[in-house]
């Protein structure tokens, strides 16, 4: 069976192009992933916030798929930022690396991260067979 992404019609629409619940069948295998930030394997921090979201996503999507998953199996992600993005990078690497419908989602600005270079951190639950 497949996460079932829902707006349901007695809550108020999502605010942008995320899902406001996502149902997972109990038969699934669950992945809770711990944050990840946008480095590549080498362990290089990528300049500036939208790119480090990209790679973070890119990071979730690795771990996924190492576990038999696609994008499809994300069900939530968490977004940690230290700033405002130019959303117009976060929905293109959005569109790459999330299935549509969108999994659930929050973006939390924080004041900072564990260290002065890293500006986005995500943590995601996904639902694999």
């Amino acid at each position: 069976m497949t996460i079932t992404f829902l707006d349901p019609s007695n809550a108020p629409k999502p605010a942008a192009n995320y899902s406001n619940v996502a149902i997972i069948p109990a038969e699934k295998k669950l992945l809770s992933i711990s944050g990840q930030i946008g480095n590549d394997m080498e362990g290089n921090v990528a300049e500036g916030l939208e790119d480090q979201y990209r790679l973070a996503l890119q990071n979730i999507n690795l771990i996924v798929e190492s576990q038999g998953g696609t994008k499809e199996d994300i069900a939530k992600i968490t977004v940690f930022m230290t700033d405002e993005p130019d959303w117009v990078k976060i929905k293109s690497a959005a569109n790459e690396f999330l299935a549509s419908p969108r999994p659930s989602m929050s973006f939390i600005y924080v004041k900072g991260l564990f260290r002065a270079d890293i500006k986005v951190e995500i943590e995601a639950l996904a639902a694999v067979d």
